[in-house]
C-alpha cells in the first residue's frame, strides 16, 4: 500500500511543482498520510483544500477509499 501511495504522490508532485510548490512526505502510517506542503503551496490560503479535495480525493479514488491525508 505504501508503495502505491508514494507512486501516486510522485505523480501529483508535478502538478504542485508547476504552480511553484511541492510536497514532502513526512510519514505514512497505515492509511494515514502526513504531508508537508512547501514553496508556494506552503503559504497558500488554499493549502487545506489542496490536501483534502485534491490529494486526498485522488488517493482515495485511485489507491484506497480509506486513506486520510493530514497536513503537518
Amino acid at each position: 500500500m505504501e508503495t502505491k501511495i508514494r507512486a501516486k504522490l510522485t505523480e501529483l508532485r508535478g502538478m504542485l511543482q508547476a504552480d511553484g510548490g511541492d510536497l514532502e512526505v513526512v510519514g505514512i502510517e497505515g492509511k494515514t498520510v502526513k504531508l508537508h506542503l512547501t514553496g508556494a503551496c506552503g503559504s497558500c490560503p488554499h493549502a487545506t483544500m489542496t490536501i483534502k479535495q485534491g490529494i486526498e480525493r485522488i488517493l482515495r479514488e485511485q489507491v484506497d477509499e480509506a486513506i486520510v491525508v493530514e497536513r503537518v
